[in-house]
């Protein structure tokens, strides 16, 4: 077996799981209290509108889910072909009670990998958790280091961000995001994750 393949049969697990779950949903969704719609005519939005927004949005909400899980185990693939004694960890929480333990993604030798397909969050208090957390992984002898696929497109989630990053290099860890992170998975597993996808993308689109 090879990766290619093995990512293959996890992104058609992920897609039949997460077709699975969207007609669960909408299955669920005939059955709703509607009267919110009178809300949506208020402002101007009709009623077979308002029932594509609700559907939609539901459509969202399990999309982002599975597409960062899916990501994320895809890349764990690609470490765990290259260098088979890594995988996740958690790591017991020395500078509070909540959370007990802080988990790794992906524990490669000394690298301790935090892998998000993308992070869009706008809360200051994101700063403050992960600021914390990559101190417990430092402290504990570990190299935090975290890899992100797709950067937010928002000018408040970018200053998260760019905040991230400097706290990670400030503590001598690694920030890549973007084509640096594809490049990062490709350096040190020599798999081309992103191609693969592509590859499988391109299959996808043509069948549909």
């Amino acid at each position: 077996m090879t990766i290619e393949k093995d990512i293959q049969i996890l992104a058609a697990k992920y897609a039949a799981a997460l077709d699975k779950q969207i007609q669960a949903r909408i299955s669920e969704m005939e059955q709703d209290d509607l009267s919110h719609f009178l809300i949506y005519q208020v402002l101007g939005v009709t009623d077979t509108e308002g029932r594509m927004i609700d559907i939609y949005q539901n459509k969202g909400r399990f999309l982002y889910k599975y597409a960062g899980s899916f990501l994320e185990n895809a890349t764990k693939l690609c470490f765990l072909y290259s260098f088979p004694q890594s995988g996740s960890i958690r790591i017991p929480n020395t500078k509070g009670t909540r959370p007990k333990t802080f988990e790794v993604d992906c524990l490669e030798g000394n690298n301790a990998i935090e892998i998000k397909w993308r992070d869009a969050t706008t809360d200051g208090d994101h700063i403050t958790k992960e600021h914390t957390r990559i101190s417990v992984i430092a402290e504990a002898g570990y190299k935090p280091i975290r890899v992100m696929f797709y950067y937010p497109n928002r000018t408040q989630a970018k200053r998260i961000q760019q905040t991230l990053e400097t706290l990670y290099q400030g503590i001598g860890g690694e920030y890549h995001y973007g084509d640096a992170a594809w490049q990062y998975v490709k350096n040190r597993t020599n798999i081309d994750m992103l191609e693969i996808l592509q590859k499988i993308a391109k299959k996808n689109t043509e069948q549909a």
